[in-house]
C-alpha cells in the first residue's frame, strides 16, 4: 500500500509539468499561489486526485519550480473549501465528499436555478437561444465521444449562460461556491450508462421552454433536472463507497 501511494504521489505532481504548468523563475508568492490553487482546485475537483490521496508541498513546489510558501498558501484556502484535510502530524490527504452536505447544497441551486430559468425565458433573445443550441449540441458531441470531461464542461456552461441571459449572472458565481462537492459527486455519475443522454435531455426541455418564452415550465424543468441529484445520491454513493466521507 505505502509504494501504491507513492507511485499516485508521483503521477500527481508530474502533471503540472507534463501540462506545460510548470514555471520558470520565481514568480511572486501571490501569484503563484493563486495559479497553484487553481490547478490543484480543478483536479480536485475533477476526482483526477481521488480522496484519501495524500499531496507533498515539497513535490508540488518541485513540480511549479517556486518555494514551499506560495504552495502552503494554496493548500490552506483548499483546506478553508473543505477539499483537503490537514494532519500536523500525518501530512495533506485529499477529502472525500462529505455525504451529508450534499442535498442541501442541491436544494439551493435549484432554488437559484430555477428563478434563472424563469427569467431566461422571459428575456432570451434569438441570439441567446442559439448560443444556448450550440452548447447542448457540444454535449451531444462529447456524449458520442464518451468524453466526460468536455461533457461536464459544456454542461457548466449551460448553465452559467442561463444565468447571463437571465441577467444575473452572480446568481451562477453565488452557485459555484456552493456547488463544490456536488461537482465532485456529479463527476460519479457521468460515467453511468445513459446518464449523459438523460442530462442532454432534460437540458433540452429547460431550452425548449426558454425557446418559448413559457417561464413556468422553464423553472419546472430546471427543478426536475437538478432534482434528479438528490435522487442519485444514494446509488452513487453505493457504486462509489471510497469516494465519501458518511459522518453526518
Amino acid at each position: 500500500m505505502p509504494a501504491a501511494r507513492a507511485s499516485k504521489k508521483s503521477d500527481a505532481v508530474s502533471r503540472p509539468a507534463a501540462s506545460g504548468h510548470r514555471r520558470t523563475g520565481r514568480p511572486r508568492t501571490a501569484t503563484a499561489s493563486s495559479r497553484i490553487h487553481s490547478d490543484l482546485r480543478a483536479e480536485l475537483v475533477s476526482l483526477r486526485r481521488r480522496p484519501g490521496e495524500a499531496i507533498s508541498e515539497a513535490e508540488i513546489a518541485l513540480a511549479y519550480g517556486v518555494s514551499r510558501t506560495p504552495v502552503r498558501e494554496a493548500i490552506l484556502k483548499l483546506s478553508d473549501e473543505g477539499l483537503v484535510e490537514i494532519f500536523p502530524q500525518s501530512g495533506i490527504l485529499v477529502s472525500r465528499i462529505p455525504l451529508a452536505a450534499l442535498p442541501e447544497a442541491i436544494i439551493i441551486r435549484k432554488a437559484l436555478e430555477e428563478t434563472t430559468a424563469r427569467l431566461a425565458a422571459e428575456r432570451a433573445t434569438s441570439s441567446q437561444i442559439l448560443s444556448l443550441r450550440s452548447i447542448l449540441e457540444r454535449q451531444r458531441e462529447a456524449n458520442t465521444a464518451k468524453d466526460n470531461d468536455a461533457f461536464h464542461h459544456a454542461d457548466e456552461a449551460f448553465h452559467a449562460t442561463i444565468a447571463e441571459v437571465a441577467k444575473y449572472p452572480g446568481i451562477w458565481r453565488l452557485i459555484q461556491q456552493v456547488k463544490i462537492h456536488v461537482d465532485r459527486y456529479r463527476r460519479l455519475t457521468l460515467p453511468q450508462s445513459g446518464r449523459m443522454a438523460q442530462v442532454i435531455a432534460e437540458h433540452e426541455a429547460i431550452l425548449t421552454a426558454i425557446e418559448a418564452h413559457d417561464p413556468p415550465r422553464a423553472g419546472t424543468a430546471m427543478e426536475r433536472h437538478l432534482e434528479r441529484l438528490l435522487a442519485d445520491i444514494s446509488a452513487t454513493q453505493n457504486i462509489n463507497p471510497e469516494f465519501f466521507d458518511q459522518k453526518s
